[in-house]
């Protein structure tokens, strides 16, 4: 039943791209669609986030017709099909689990990690640090960064030193922060988030997955904040930053104990 369906998905695009189909899908490009498919991506992690299951059903699916609208232009041009990409991606995954599929022993997901880098190194990749795309967030490259160096034993044992770096690099921006200079502030900065990433990796945190959060949290607990001024017919832009700073810290505590009740 799921083949049939995802003919059916794959005969549908052809007909929206073909001369009979609509005229936004004709005149879409691979490089037209780029904001769509993070944007599709981005909403996908949205409902994971909110545990919306109709929801992720829905948005997965507008997820999966972003390859098979790329594939069917690639079709077009002559380059490859959507069999091509279903192909490729089967090969490839039983190729990279011989554990599963082969005769070779793997007991532990780490295990499972740098074997997985060094197979990628044999595939023509000629740095360990290949295949993050430049695209990604900022966080979660930095992360796949680490990790993928990780695999060849370029990593701390232990918290310890990681935690030195971040005390080193923090000196460091408060010291590029003293000369004034906004070079060395950017990057000093850089440098500090990215120790962070690492200490998140030791820690087992997705930073990604954190921040957003933390965002998420913020923007909830503010407009708690905006909601106590206008209930006293009052705008925030009148009141002082202390008066604002307290209202806020009643919020946080309302929040927490709010999130400590049980189920």
């Amino acid at each position: 039943m799921t083949g049939k369906a995802f003919e059916k998905l794959v005969g549908i695009m052809a007909k929206l791209r073909s001369a009979e189909g609509c005229p936004w899908d004709r005149e879409q490009t691979h490089k037209s669609l780029r904001p769509y498919l993070m944007e599709e991506a981005y909403e996908v992690l949205e409902m994971l986030d909110e545990g919306n299951e109709e929801g992720l059903m829905e948005e997965l699916g507008d997820l999966i017709l972003q390859p098979v609208f790329h594939a069917q232009i690639s079709k077009e041009n002559g380059r490859f099909d959507m069999e091509d990409v279903l192909n490729t991606i089967n090969a490839k995954l039983i190729r990279r689990h011989p554990h599963v599929f082969g005769d070779v022993e793997i007991n532990t997901a780490e295990e499972q990690r740098i074997h997985w880098e060094n197979l990628k190194k044999h595939e023509g990749k000629k740095s360990v640090l290949d295949g993050v795309p430049r695209a990604a967030p900022a966080l979660m490259r930095a992360c796949r960064i680490q990790q993928k160096a990780s695999t060849v034993g370029f990593d701390w044992g232990e918290t310890g030193p990681v935690w030195d770096k971040i005390h080193e690099e923090l000196d460091e921006l408060k010291n590029a922060v003293k000369s004034g200079s906004a070079e060395n502030m950017h990057e000093e900065f850089g440098d500090l988030l990215f120790a962070l990433v690492n200490l998140a990796r030791f820690l087992k945190i997705n930073p990604e997955d954190s921040l957003r959060e933390a965002v998420e949290k913020f923007i909830r607990r503010f407009q708690q904040v905006e909601s106590a001024f206008l209930a006293q017919e009052r705008s925030m832009k009148d009141a002082s930053l202390e008066e604002m700073d307290t209202v806020w810290e009643q919020v946080k505590k309302n929040d927490k104990t709010r999130n400590q009740e049980p189920c």
